[in-house]
């Protein structure tokens, strides 16, 4: 999982398990590990509208581990490692980074998504339905460049974008930016 975590796939990779592997290979596994709570799979949606659930592809989906700690322990990475500016970190700090907005968000929201499209590099981390819909972006640093996320908003103008990164918060015209140590705080402030 860290592995696939860790790579720009737009969805699970079986054969980054086994050479060869298919869904059917892993399926009972993997819904095992989503029943015992060990791990959070988010499917990705085909289109950012209400309902996202009218829009769920059952064939492409992302895994998540239950907490960013155990994340940590599968990768052997020290918390300093985490914490501390280290450029040999610095390819993994998103895959962390998003893996905390997540176990933030779930427990106030059972059902997140993700949006990406087959033949692009647009690809949106989060997506979540309340009374709005609310594309999100994760960023381990306050570099703040969002093209997907903005282009994502130009297409559905009924959206509330949010980005979580390092910055301080502050609302734009078309975006919220949340400091992820916020996270768990806006997620009641949406509702």
């Amino acid at each position: 999982m860290p592995s696939q975590l860790a790579k720009e796939n737009k969805k699970f990779i079986y054969r980054a398990i086994k050479k060869g592997a298919r869904a059917k290979d892993f399926e009972n596994a993997i819904q095992w590990l989503i029943d015992a709570g060990l791990v959070y799979k988010v499917q990705r949606v085909s289109k950012i509208e209400k309902p996202l659930k009218f829009y769920e592809d059952f064939d492409a989906f992302k895994l998540f581990v239950l907490d960013l700690g155990i994340l940590g322990a599968m990768t052997d990475v020290s918390a300093k490692d985490v914490l501390v500016n280290n450029n040999a970190f610095t390819e993994y700090k998103g895959s962390f980074t998003e893996q905390y907005v997540l176990q933030e968000l779930i427990p106030l929201n059972k059902k997140i998504y993700y949006y990406s499209k087959e033949n692009s590099s647009l690809e949106i981390d989060f997506i979540m339905q309340k009374d709005q819909v609310y594309p999100i972006e994760v960023k381990a640093e306050e570099k703040l460049r969002s093209k997907s996320l903005k282009a994502v908003h130009e297409a559905n103008p009924d959206t509330n974008p949010v980005r979580f990164s390092m910055a301080a918060y502050r609302k734009e015209e078309w975006l919220t930016n949340v400091p992820l140590y916020l996270a768990h705080e806006w997620m009641k402030e949406a509702e």
